[in-house]
């Protein structure tokens, strides 16, 4: 059987045989009494790995952040965001239903703000306005194509936001995508934040999860936030077993990954009807440009390629641990077959669909 290039995500990479192991053989306990020592050991090393206090292991990337904003926040506050930001368009608006607060969005250039937008919108204490309380960032960025935010506009960004009286959290769902592609050590990306959360289920292949880390005291609330949403584990111990051999062996293949994004990108590239920019492509995610791009991804899909139409004009596609130069070369193919089959580009560069709209 062959099995179809899944370009939708990194989140469909399954769990190593090294992770299946290790969760047969966990040692477990009841984890809402703290006393499952594989979650307990899991907890530590992410908070060692961050170089902060503390974490808290929990069952989504949407959870954590979440749980953050509800510990750094009250309801009725003010959450500065970039405008395309995850924990604002992309989580089922659980900042405004569950944690109470208003998203305030401000545009970014690639997924970053700078100093100088988060100053413009802070205001003077006034009893008719939201008090800003919080600053949400992303590293890597999802909807921008995974780029990277440097360690010097992280800091900078921290800096002005605790000037005034705000605390930060980092969406780090990706952050060692960030660190390997930056040639950086994690921890120098997510030292000025306030808390960070990372993902294990994602281009690190365990099954479940995400930690989110900060000081004791912000642990400790984000661990009663995480009781109310429902996210109290018991033996969780067989999940968090797949976690450390995650922080163990998967970090440092991300390269891999990143090499076939920009291999598929220069390729893709090539094609007459897409449009690609390869110099664009800074980890493991491609954004290509083509009309009707949903109608692109259904009949990719009979050629046996998975990609994500995440816009009416653009898909997004995602290397990861089961995607190598085989499926690299299955997927461009496929791209040309479709391109060949349904879409026209005419000399003056625009490319029209010829098929109908699905």
């Amino acid at each position: 059987m062959i099995h179809p290039v899944d370009l939708r995500s990194d989140t469909v990479t399954q769990p190593t045989e090294a992770m299946r192991e290790a969760m047969r053989a966990a040692a477990v306990g009841d984890d809402v009494f703290g006393e499952d020592p594989t979650v307990n050991r899991l907890e530590e090393m992410a908070a060692d790995r961050m170089g902060k206090e503390a974490a808290v292991f929990v069952p989504s990337g949407t959870m954590a952040n979440l749980a953050a904003i509800m510990s750094h926040t009250q309801r009725g506050d003010e959450v500065i965001v970039e405008e395309r930001a995850h924990c604002y368009l992309n989580e089922a608006g659980g900042m405004a239903a569950l944690a109470g607060v208003i998203p305030r969005p401000l545009p970014g250039e690639r997924g970053v703000l700078t100093p100088a937008q988060i100053e413009a919108v802070l205001r003077p204490p006034n009893l008719h306005f939201a008090p800003t309380r919080l600053l949400c960032l992303e590293n890597t960025h999802n909807a921008a194509g995974g780029t990277v935010m440097s360690p010097h506009q992280t800091t900078a960004l921290c800096a002005t936001a605790h000037a005034h009286g705000l605390r930060v959290h980092l969406d780090g769902a990706r952050i060692f995508n960030a660190a390997v592609a930056l040639s950086t050590e994690v921890r120098l990306l997510v030292r000025d934040a306030d808390s960070v959360m990372f993902c294990i289920s994602k281009g690190l292949s365990a099954p479940v999860g995400s930690l989110l880390c900060g000081s004791a005291e912000f642990v400790a609330r984000a661990r009663r936030a995480r009781k109310v949403l429902g996210g109290g584990m018991r033996q969780a111990g067989v999940l968090a077993a797949a976690g450390i051999v995650a922080l163990e062996t998967m970090v440092d293949r991300l390269a891999e990954d990143h090499h076939h994004a920009r291999v598929l990108a220069q390729q893709l590239a090539q094609i007459p009807g897409l449009r690609v920019d390869p110099s664009s492509v800074q980890t493991n995610m491609v954004l290509v440009e083509v009309p009707q791009a949903a109608a692109v991804a259904q009949r990719l899909a009979t050629h046996g390629v998975l990609v994500l139409a995440v816009a009416p004009a653009r898909l997004r596609l995602v290397t990861h641990r089961h995607i190598g130069m085989a499926e690299v070369e299955r997927a461009v193919a496929a791209f040309a077959r479709v391109v060949d089959e349904t879409v026209d580009a005419p000399p003056a560069g625009r490319a029209e669909l010829r098929g109908r709209q699905p």
